[in-house]
């Protein structure tokens, strides 16, 4: 019989919390079951091994990141827009890095629920593309650019990369009004 209180949505939340404490490619089985009080194969009640949690992780992280960015965007438009976004993008990858390493790979287009629940920060973007006059062919384009400007520089940042003195929220800064002139010179 399962644990009382422990559902497939209890174990990719502590599972979470355990990628972002140790790292997602540190995540084990064993160590989510022992932070939860439960035997490893207890687990296999609620998820499909350690892929399976994997991607309960990816869907709860893309959920919470849609959150954080729709929050963001929320009565804004254009570069401020841009700004806040951007911010909350770094801020979801400083402070739930686990999690944020869980979106980098996109689901199976057959896995449904994960395909929409990684769409929906995409969608979040567009809208924000939208309003800069990006025509619906070309939002791909432009999304993937501002998505590969932000996780690089988280990506940097998460991995110490930014040795030099100079301060590093003035260099983020910097690099998303270089996105934003690009967006505005269309």
């Amino acid at each position: 019989m399962p644990r009382a209180g422990l559902t497939p949505e209890a174990v990719a939340a502590e599972a979470a919390a355990v990628a972002d404490a140790e790292g997602l490619d540190r995540l084990s089985l064993k160590s989510v079951a022992e932070r939860l009080g439960v035997a490893p194969p207890s687990l296999y009640k609620h998820v499909t091994g350690l892929d399976g949690l994997r991607r309960d992780i990816g869907v709860l992280a893309a959920r919470e990141f849609t959150e954080a960015l729709r929050a963001a965007a929320t009565g804004r438009s254009g570069p401020d827009a841009v700004r806040a976004v951007s911010a909350a993008y770094r801020e979801y990858a400083r402070t739930r890095p686990g999690r944020y390493a869980a979106l980098a790979t996109a689901p199976p287009a057959e896995d449904t629920e994960a395909a929409a629940a990684f769409r929906a920060p995409v969608d979040v973007l567009a809208a924000i593309l939208r309003g800069f006059g990006v025509a619906e062919e070309e939002a791909v384009h432009e999304i993937r650019g501002l998505r590969a400007a932000l996780h690089g520089f988280a990506d940097l940042e998460a991995r110490g990369g930014f040795g030099l003195p100079e301060d590093v929220d003035r260099s983020f800064a910097v690099m998303v009004e270089r996105c934003i002139a690009g967006l505005e010179s269309r």
